[in-house]
């Protein structure tokens, strides 16, 4: 009886780690690949306004990417 109780216990304590290192694992992971590649960028912000037909000054460059880091 006390094995069961023993194994049951084990079981879930190597859940709770698994899910716990997992969790850190991939917010490192993610955080790195950010790093690497960013979501947008200016360069980014002025090829989508030349799509668009504008002629993007740099302020309004500005404006955008400020306006897209307070959205986070």
């Amino acid at each position: 009886m006390m094995e069961i109780w023993l194994a049951i216990v084990l079981i879930v304590v190597a859940l709770v780690g698994g899910a716990v290192g997992g969790f850190f694992f991939a917010r490192s992971y993610f955080k790195k690949y950010l790093e690497k590649n960013p979501p947008i960028n200016e360069q980014m912000i002025r090829a989508m306004m030349s799509q668009m037909g504008r002629k993007p000054s740099e302020k309004q460059v500005r404006q955008v990417m400020a306006s897209m880091k307070q959205g986070k």
